[in-house]
């Protein structure tokens, strides 16, 4: 078996955006029939990063570090559409404005539903921006294949990061480190969407024994996880032996059928991946952002 990728195919594109104010959703009702209202989505997240656990904020769907879109006034048209489907985990982001003009950032995962792109930045500037700042992407990686595996689809995720998770051949399958095997019942909003080339959907956390039980308490940002029995090739939906490769993407969630959010990156309908559990599977640390970010020297 071959790990070959059709990279010299691939257009490079740039696609621009800005920061995205954060949303307010009012009060809302949690699936144990609480009123809360919390932080949500968007906006700049000065204390949550790629690296910290999904749990234990008191939000909603956070975003780790910077959210961005293209067309506030216009979040579900063009260019919105393109900025939220060309830009890929791992892609180059440059900051165009503000004190922190020509740093460099990191596409870290697509936001379904309120089609947001998220993005780490160094924390110093991550001081210095602005709701007003705007930023171009360096976007490579839709249309990416594995050449000699047609059933194996590539979603939304750089080149240079697919080569970086870690996959090797063994016997007829393909094994892959991951944070934790999900099993394909917990998975909850999104399901009946067809936007799994940008989107992401939610593993349900309402079950605390459940989440105990698969070793999901230890979920991170940026985790690379498993999705069993799921196939997501043109949207999500259930088969058994399929499975989906995913990074977390957003923070847990209070709300019925809700939860952490993860962005397919791979799947597999025929089930040729072997999902290997390492607690070191994390993008973050694949790519030196977030917590794992090397802290310059003063």
């Amino acid at each position: 078996m071959s790990l070959r990728l059709n990279e010299p195919e691939l257009i490079e594109m740039a696609v621009q955006g800005q920061v995205i104010f954060p949303r307010c959703f009012g009060w809302e009702i949690s699936h144990e029939g609480r009123v809360k209202i919390l932080p949500s989505v968007g906006g700049i997240t000065y204390n949550v990063r790629v690296g910290d656990s999904v749990y234990g904020w008191a939000a909603d769907h956070i975003e780790p570090c910077v959210s961005c879109t293209a067309s506030p006034d216009k979040l579900t048209e063009n260019p919105n559409r393109a900025f939220n489907a060309y830009a890929c985990i791992g892609n180059e982001v440059t900051l165009l404005s503000g004190a922190a003009k020509k740093v460099k950032g990191v596409v870290t995962g697509h936001h379904g539903g309120v089609e947001h792109v998220i993005v780490d930045f160094p924390d110093d500037a991550v001081e210095k921006m602005t709701l007003d700042d705007k930023l171009i992407v360096r976007a490579v990686g839709q249309g990416l294949q594995l050449v000699d595996h047609a059933d194996i689809t590539i979603h939304g995720i750089a080149p240079d990061l697919v080569k970086k998770l870690r996959m090797r051949e063994t016997g007829k399958y393909i094994e892959i480190p991951v944070a934790a095997r999900v099993p394909g019942a917990l998975m909850g909003s999104g399901l009946g969407h067809n936007d799994s080339f940008k989107g992401d959907y939610d593993i349900q956390t309402s079950d605390p024994r459940v989440v105990r039980e698969h070793g999901l308490e230890r979920l991170k940002l940026g985790d690379v996880v498993a999705i069993l029995d799921h196939k997501s090739p043109y949207g999500w939906s259930y088969k058994k032996g399929a499975v989906t490769i995913a990074v977390v993407i957003h923070g847990d969630s209070h709300l019925a059928g809700h939860g952490p959010g993860v962005q397919t990156v791979l799947t597999s309908p025929g089930g040729w991946f072997k999902p290997k559990l390492d607690p070191n599977a994390n993008i973050g640390r694949y790519l030196g952002i977030g917590r794992f970010r090397k802290k310059r020297r003063r």
